[in-house]
């Protein structure tokens, strides 16, 4: 059946259209994606903006007009961390549902972190044995491990990169500071991922890691997603000294940093860093399926 997913994520609206069924992997048929950035749609009260709201409302229908275009008979839509995360998100989902015609949900963060996990796990198989997940999204960071294909813990931390670029950077805090702040949050939730023993596998997933992986050296897109990629530790350090002095229109022009994320970077790698260093991993593999894939596969595997 031909179905799509709609991803209401904190940078960016993505719709994916898929051709899905059971027991085998789902296939891209077309993509429809908009930078949406409601991470920094939100004002002094953390309530998405009139602007943002107008803004989500244009793209989701626009979003569910291409679906059903391409044929869809299946639209699974869900939000993420800047919407789940607002004072105002009732207005916000109603605001969307009432004028798309639309079911969007939101997904929460322990949620989010399970359904991706649930993806990578589908990926590599059950030969990638003990698996630690790290996902840094626009405005939160998951990390789930375990054995199974349910992850043994599942957690969502508010250290997403526009977030913080919007919380810190742009609000002139030093990358000092923010480098503090950050080892400090991951390292407070760090036990309970590490009591239950090391990662026979450690994967990374989504935009911001993938951006990290293509900027160290890792094969570009058009090599397939079938090629082995690896963002490394050593690689990774050096390109956070390098980012503290790199204007956002020069990491513009670097390989896999698009325009709009370009800004969102430095605080990225930030994250990835302390990630990598706090749970001792010296490289991640970059796994190309992710929230998407998970909500897919879950539905599909309660039809």
């Amino acid at each position: 059946m031909r179905m799509g997913v709609l991803d209401i994520g904190s940078n960016t609206g993505h719709l994916l259209v898929v051709d899905a069924f059971r027991g085998g992997p789902p296939i891209a048929a077309h993509s429809y994606k908009e930078p949406l950035r409601l991470a920094e749609q939100l004002d002094s009260d953390h309530a998405v903006t009139a602007e943002g709201i107008s803004r989500l409302v244009k793209y989701v229908v626009e979003a569910r007009s291409e679906a059903e275009d391409k044929g869809c008979t299946t639209i699974l839509a869900f939000a993420t961390s800047a919407v789940r995360d607002a004072v105002n998100v009732h207005e916000v989902i109603g605001a969307v549902n009432e004028v798309s015609g639309l079911d969007l949900q939101v997904l929460a963060g322990p949620d989010e972190a399970r359904l991706t996990f649930l993806a990578v796990r589908r990926w590599f198989g059950w030969s990638a044995g003990r698996l630690g997940v790290f996902d840094i999204g626009g405005g939160s960071l998951e990390i789930a491990v375990g054995a199974d294909e349910s992850p043994e813990v599942a957690q969502s931390m508010p250290l997403g990169a526009g977030r913080l670029t919007r919380e810190w950077i742009g609000a002139g805090r030093t990358t000092s500071e923010l480098r503090r702040f950050v080892r400090s949050a991951i390292a407070d939730e760090a036990g309970a991922i590490l009591r239950g023993g090391a990662f026979d596998r450690a994967v990374a997933t989504s935009k911001t890691f993938r951006s990290l992986a293509r900027i160290c050296g890792s094969a570009p897109s058009s090599d397939g997603q079938y090629v082995r990629r690896v963002l490394r530790k050593n690689d990774l350090s050096a390109l956070v000294d390098d980012l503290r002095t790199m204007p956002a229109e020069a990491v513009s022009r670097l390989p896999g940093v698009s325009l709009d994320r370009a800004h969102q970077i430095q605080a990225g790698a930030i994250v990835a860093e302390a990630t990598m260093d706090l749970f001792a991993l010296t490289e991640l593999e970059i796994c190309p399926w992710a929230l998407r894939e998970g909500v897919l596969l879950e539905h599909l595997d309660h039809l």
